[in-house]
């Protein structure tokens, strides 16, 4: 349909969908997923929404649509009575409603700006932007470089800055307490945010070490002097804090398992061959000083040992080996996570065992050892749609596809695992489509590690779009097939319309 003359006054994108007959709409609700349409009560109460939608279209494109219908012309108020849309009743003249998946979603009632629909439409079911938030009026929200920088030079009052990432738990978490500390200090200090998770702010996670999220620094004079690491805080502790700013105080170092009293024996690159032939059942569990889940299995680990230590008729000994000190040893039993237990018996290696993490299972196995269930194999072992791509063949592979989007993943992260059978059916939605590839990297490996630091990953999964080989932007949407479906399928839609554009052209 053509738009009203004045709208092309008012410089309103093309990219605006009018629509006023019932067909048209019902095909634009199956042809499109994400759909912010607004209605008016006439053509003049839609000028300066239609204004703002004009850049909102712009920067969605691809990835959402918007709609206008004029519920004052004749043929557009039988579609208004049809859709029980009625713009009059609102203040403004105005209504904006959100379809998705070819139905009506929700009204849209976040903040009627340029950043939160656009943040709006790129993941409608996502949570608001944090300057949404009535209660954080007193933080100052940064949203590019050029704030950034403009900000430190004028602030003469100490600042705080909260880089975080829209999606970090341990930020959602502190955000009541910052915002709450940022009303309370108002006048002496600045409290400000940054989501800086973006691809776009790499220069800025640089300079500041933004190594995980949030990360909070402090500022005097524009001058960062150190970081605020107290995560657990409440507004009480940041207000204690910034009377007083100092350094984060250094972490005693943690003593060495091998160095605390214990009936584990602690082999090394040295003895640990002499050790295997003199015991003839020995369980070895390789750890590195920092892994959580090491720590964890640690005591029971150490109970087991104590039981054996003492018992007449002991199956067998424990022993560790810091794989991190001992690299030696590390490689030659290809050990690649935390912790990884092996057995020996009569010096041989006989089996890697995964599933013991109890005092109770490590001395049942140990009466009885046993060959493990096979493990389950690697994801890349998997007959799967997905192309697994390493360092030295990844920008070739994505030149040859128009739309790839890769899942830069560790096989230990809970978070990926999570993700990887949703990934995998959505690639299978799409095998067929010679344009488009799901693609995945393993930064665990070593050959890959390089890559994964030069394409932006700090966390894991990380999505990023390539277009013909060319990094577009971070995948931010849902984690589930819904999500990377409609994320590709959107951009082909994208494509069949500008073939359909150039033969209606011709």
């Amino acid at each position: 349909a053509f738009l009203p003359a004045f709208v092309y006054s008012l410089k309103v994108s093309p990219l605006i969908e009018k629509i006023s007959d019932h067909k048209d709409f019902k095909k634009l609700l199956r042809t499109r997923n994400n759909i912010l349409v607004l209605y008016s009560k006439h053509a003049a109460a839609a000028e300066s929404s239609l204004r703002l939608l004009s850049s909102v279209a712009q920067e969605v494109k691809g990835r959402g649509t918007i709609g206008w219908i004029d519920c004052g012309d004749t043929e557009s108020r039988k579609l208004c009575k049809k859709m029980k849309v009625d713009p009059n009743s609102k203040e403004k003249g105005v209504d904006l409603l959100h379809y998705k998946d070819g139905a009506f979603h929700t009204p849209y009632n976040r903040a009627v700006t340029l950043k939160s629909m656009v943040a709006f439409l790129k993941d409608p079911e996502g949570a608001p932007l944090w300057e949404e938030d009535p209660e954080a009026k007193d933080i100052v929200h940064v949203d590019s470089e050029k704030e950034l920088r403009r900000l430190l030079k004028k602030e003469d009052k100490p600042l705080l800055m909260m880089f975080y990432a829209p999606w970090c738990g341990v930020c959602k978490r502190m955000m009541p307490s910052y915002q709450q500390a940022a009303t309370e200090l108002k006048g002496k200090y600045v409290l400000a945010g940054m989501n800086v998770y973006s691809a776009e702010f790499e220069r800025i996670k640089e300079e500041f070490n933004v190594r995980g999220y949030p990360t909070i620094c402090y500022f005097e004079k524009g001058k960062f002097l150190f970081n605020f690491e107290n995560f657990g805080a409440t507004a009480a502790d940041i207000a204690e804090w910034l009377k007083s700013p100092q350094a984060p105080q250094p972490q005693p170092p943690e003593t060495p398992w091998a160095d605390e009293e214990n009936v584990v024996y602690h082999l090394t690159d040295e003895d640990f061959d002499k050790f295997i032939k003199d015991h003839s059942s020995v369980l070895v569990m390789f750890h590195a000083p920092w892994c959580g889940h090491c720590k964890k299995m640690k005591p029971e680990y150490e109970k087991a040992a104590e039981f054996l230590h003492v018992a007449s008729d002991s199956p067998g000994v424990l022993a560790a080996v810091d794989a991190t000190a001992n690299k030696a040893l590390a490689e030659r039993y290809h050990i690649s996570g935390f912790p990884t237990l092996k057995y020996f018996k009569d010096g041989e290696e006989k089996y890697t065992l995964p599933h013991l993490r109890t005092k109770k299972k490590i001395i049942d196995w140990l009466q009885n050892p046993e060959a493990p269930p096979p493990p389950e194999p690697a994801w890349e072992e998997k007959q799967t749609s997905v192309v697994h791509l390493a360092g030295e063949d990844f920008r070739e592979s994505l030149k040859k596809k128009k739309h790839t989007l890769v899942m830069f993943y560790a096989p230990w992260c809970p978070h990926c695992k999570n993700a990887i059978p949703h990934f995998t059916t959505a690639a299978e939605v799409f095998k067929e489509d010679r344009k488009i590839a799901y693609a995945a990297v393993d930064c665990a490996k070593g050959q890959n590690h390089e890559l994964c630091k030069q394409e932006g990953v700090d966390g894991y999964p990380t999505f990023n779009y390539y277009n013909y080989g060319k990094f577009v932007e971070k995948y931010t949407g849902e984690r589930a097939e819904s999500g990377f479906t409609t994320f590709m399928r959107t951009l082909r839609e994208r494509d069949h319309e500008r073939v359909g554009k150039k033969k209606d052209e011709l």
